[in-house]
């Protein structure tokens, strides 16, 4: 059964720390590390962090400002943000049990912490509606995506669920709705080689062997906007937005492929149509297929 959102939810700010690996340097303290790696950051904010406790060794134990620099060790650390724009759709939590959690993303809300986005993240509100802060996703659709997302909800096992993903012995089944294509013959499978591209949020498709496949369904025809059924086979970045765009049919509402339209990102009224529908797969524990279907829908293509 889904669960409802409680309306007794810690501060989602205090839910989840980021972490980092010390990289290399010379550096005598801890401070004047963390500021090389962030010159974004001010000096007076990390001084600050560390007196409220908000930077921890890898044992989440608070560190002093003046803690040696080591290289290689683990930090968590507390990214604030002073202004952070709620983001005004809510997740359904679709299963909770000793090992995974299943929840089904709104679109806009982005899986876990970057960018301006701290506290308004699919990771961070289910840290603080389940009160689990070893919850860690399995694997990241994009922000404008609306569906699945599997976390793991146990050090423990999480290893065999993360392998599912790596051995590809997990199927995603992925709708979109975007123009018609009455002139090719479907089912076809997209293959090409996908690369980074100008913005750096975007990708291309490039010269060279293929990195990416996806198979491709309609599910419904006729009129302008189609509706298709995408299984993506291997999980590049922005892959299935890529393809169809690369085929002459970008998904609806889409603001980057082909081309950047004239569309701001965060336009809720034109969310893009494009929907993580289901996850299914032998689970590593038990042994037992499991089958997971997003509750949303997208827009009526007609």
């Amino acid at each position: 059964m889904p669960v409802a959102p409680s309306d007794s939810e810690p501060d989602r700010a205090e839910a989840v720390a980021s972490t980092l690996q010390l990289p290399p340097g010379a550096w005598a303290s801890l401070l004047d590390g963390l500021c090389a790696r962030f010159p974004q950051v001010e000096r007076t904010r990390w001084l600050d962090r560390f007196a409220r406790g908000r930077v921890l060794d890898s044992a989440r134990q608070p560190l002093s400002a003046d803690a040696p620099y080591r290289v290689g060790s683990t930090v968590h650390y507390f990214r604030e943000m002073v202004e952070e724009p709620r983001i005004p759709f809510e997740e359904t939590i679709l299963q909770v049990d000793e090992h995974l959690v299943v929840a089904d993303k709104p679109h806009f809300l982005p899986v876990a912490p970057a960018g301006v986005h701290v506290r308004e993240t699919l990771l961070t509100r289910l840290v603080g509606r389940l009160g689990n802060k070893d919850l860690v996703p399995l694997h990241r659709i994009d922000r404008g995506t609306a569906g699945l997302v599997l976390f793991s909800a146990n050090k423990d096992s999480r290893g065999a669920y993360q392998a599912l993903f790596r051995e590809r012995r997990i199927e995603k089944r992925y709708e979109a709705v975007a123009p018609a294509l009455p002139g090719l013959r479907f089912p076809l499978v997209r293959e090409s080689r996908i690369v980074k591209s100008e913005p750096f949020f975007r990708m291309r498709e490039g010269e060279g062997e293929a990195n990416s496949r996806t198979r491709i369904e309609v599910l419904s025809s006729g009129g302008e906007w189609w509706r298709y059924a995408l299984f993506p086979v291997s999980g590049r970045k922005h892959q299935l937005r890529v393809h169809l765009a690369g085929l002459g049919a970008p998904i609806r509402h889409d603001p980057y492929y082909p081309d950047l339209a004239d569309q701001a990102p965060d336009d809720y009224r034109r969310p893009l149509q494009l929907l993580a529908r289901g996850l299914s797969f032998v689970d590593p524990v038990s042994g037992v297929q499991r089958m997971f279907e997003s509750l949303r829908v997208l827009e009526n293509p007609d």
